[in-house]
């Protein structure tokens, strides 16, 4: 799945009205990655463990020289700027529970996890499914 745009950190939460809740930009975010899982769902979400990958494409800052800009989106550059990679995994785990699995608990593994630049900013998610043999 590819989310488009810039990834979105999960936000600290909010208290109010005897309450917790995600700060709003987080909470739009989680829907937006959300409605296009469920595009890419499976009939119901697996109960099975899952191993979930997650490469962020941060855009390269227009403000660059056009051999800095290059570097970057030859790798030779990485984003060690905020958002921190496990925010951004933190919100799209939270996304994805209930839609691709029931419950983020079920995640054993990771695969490749990291940010990098590119000329159109996105996220890559990948699940895969490890199931027992029965």
């Amino acid at each position: 799945m590819v989310v488009p745009g810039d990834a979105v950190p999960q936000g600290r939460p909010r208290f109010g009205h005897g309450r917790t809740y995600d700060p709003p930009k987080s909470r739009k975010y989680k829907e937006k990655v959300k409605c296009i899982a469920r595009c890419n769902a499976p009939e119901s979400p697996t109960t099975h463990a899952v191993r979930l990958t997650l490469v962020i494409y941060r855009g390269v800052p227009k403000s660059w020289s056009k051999r800095k800009a290059a570097q970057a989106i030859a790798d030779k550059i990485r984003p060690t700027t905020k958002p921190d990679v496990s925010n951004v995994l933190k919100g799209i785990e939270d996304a994805l529970s209930g839609v691709w699995y029931e419950d983020d608990s079920q995640i054993v593994e990771y695969g490749l996890i990291g940010k990098w630049y590119a000329e159109e900013p996105r996220v890559y998610v990948r699940l895969d499914v490890e199931v027992e043999d029965e």
